[in-house]
C-alpha cells in the first residue's frame, strides 16, 4: 500500500464531512468528497457548482431566470484553498451577464460565464422540439446512500455476474440518468435549484462520451442551458448526440425533471482512456 492509499484509506474510514466544500474566511477548502474519477483532482461538478454558486450570488436576483451556463475546465483543480472572483458584464433591465474565475494561489484553474434573463409573458402558439424519453423517477429510498451524490443510470451496461461482478460490460444505444445530490455543495449553503443544476450539467461529458470501450473522453468544458429551473432534488438527463474525430468530441443532452424538459447539455471533451467506473 502507498502513502496516498492509505492517506484514501484513513479519510474514508473517518466520518464523511457535511459538504463538497468547508469555509475558511474567504476561502473555500474542498473535502475528500470533492475528488473526481480522473486522479488528485476537484470533480467537474463540484468545480462548476461552485461558479455557478458565486455567479448566482453574483446576479442576486430572483426575477432573473439562470438561461445559460459555461464552465471552461482550464486546469486541474487542486485539493487547495479556492479563491472566486466575480463580476458583472452587463447589467441591464432584461439580461445580465456575469462572469466568475477561480484560482488557487494566484493562477485561475476554472472560470465560467453566465445569462440571466428576466421572466416576461410566455407567447401564445407552439414550436417544435424532438421528443425526449424520460425514464420513469427512481423509488425514493427509505435512506439516502451515504454517498456524494446518488445516480441511477439506463442503457449504460450492465455488471458481469461471470467476471465475479466486477467487469463492466458497455453497451451501444440513448443513455439516460438521473442524479440527486446527498450532500450541501459548500457547508452552511443551500441547494438551490440553480446550484443542482450547475451540477448535474457536468454529467453531460460521461453521458454522451460513454461508449463501447467505457469512458475514454475527457470534458474540456460544459454548457448548460435553461428554460426554466428544476423542480425537486432529482435531475435528468437524456443523451441525444456524439460525435467525434481525431480524438476531439462533442455530446448532447437533454436535461429534465419530473414535469419535463427543463433545457440542454454540451460537453466538449478530449480523448484520454483511464476512467475507473464505481464498479471497479
Amino acid at each position: 500500500m502507498t502513502q496516498n492509499d492509505a492517506l484514501s484509506a484513513s479519510a474514508l474510514e473517518a466520518p464523511a464531512p457535511p459538504a463538497y466544500v468547508l469555509r475558511d474566511g474567504d476561502s473555500l477548502i474542498p473535502t475528500w468528497l470533492a475528488q473526481g474519477p480522473w486522479g488528485e483532482s476537484l470533480s467537474g461538478h463540484v468545480v462548476g457548482g461552485v461558479l455557478g454558486w458565486a455567479l448566482e450570488h453574483a446576479v442576486g436576483d430572483p426575477e432573473f431566470q439562470p438561461a445559460r451556463l459555461t464552465v471552461d475546465l482550464l486546469r486541474p483543480t487542486a485539493f487547495e484553498p479556492l479563491e472566486i472572483t466575480t463580476a458583472i458584464q452587463r447589467d441591464g433591465r432584461r439580461i445580465r451577464l456575469a462572469e466568475a474565475a477561480l484560482a488557487q494561489y494566484g493562477t485561475v484553474v476554472a472560470r465560467a460565464s453566465a445569462l440571466f434573463l428576466r421572466r416576461g409573458e410566455q407567447p401564445a402558439g407552439e414550436v417544435w422540439s424532438a421528443p425526449v424519453a424520460i425514464p420513469p423517477l427512481p423509488d425514493e429510498p427509505e435512506q439516502i446512500p451515504d454517498a456524494p451524490f446518488f445516480i441511477e443510470t439506463y442503457g449504460w451496461g450492465a455488471i458481469s455476474a461471470d467476471a465475479g461482478g466486477t467487469d463492466w460490460r458497455h453497451v451501444s444505444g440513448p443513455k439516460y440518468a438521473w442524479v440527486r445530490e446527498t450532500r450541501l455543495l459548500i457547508d452552511g449553503e443551500p441547494l438551490t435549484p440553480f446550484i443542482r443544476a450547475a451540477m448535474a450539467g457536468d454529467v453531460t461529458s460521461s453521458l454522451t462520451h460513454w461508449g463501447t470501450k467505457g469512458l475514454q473522453f475527457i470534458n474540456a468544458d460544459y454548457t448548460l442551458t435553461l428554460s426554466r429551473l428544476p423542480d425537486g432534488p432529482y435531475i435528468g438527463l437524456a443523451s441525444l448526440t456524439q460525435h467525434s474525430h481525431a480524438g476531439v468530441a462533442t455530446g448532447l443532452a437533454t436535461l429534465f425533471d419530473e414535469r419535463g424538459p427543463i433545457g440542454s447539455g454540451m460537453a466538449v471533451a478530449l480523448a484520454n482512456p483511464g476512467f475507473r467506473s464505481p464498479f471497479q
